[in-house]
């Protein structure tokens, strides 16, 4: 059985779900050149993470 996540735990990762959600709208309204960096950016970030996961196992 999975292991409750704290109430600060659940916070933080809410308010870090917004901060995302609101850097997706700023890219946005900066244009489709400032959305294609951020996503490009994300997708990079996202691939290193799981290559230092599986590294560092």
């Amino acid at each position: 059985m999975a292991k409750k996540k704290s109430s600060l735990s659940q916070a933080r990762g809410l308010l870090y779900g917004l901060a995302r959600l609101l850097g997706d709208m700023s890219a946005v309204s900066k244009g489709p050149k400032a959305t294609a960096k951020r996503v490009g950016r994300r997708a990079a970030g996202k691939a290193t993470g799981r290559i230092l996961g599986r590294l560092f196992k």
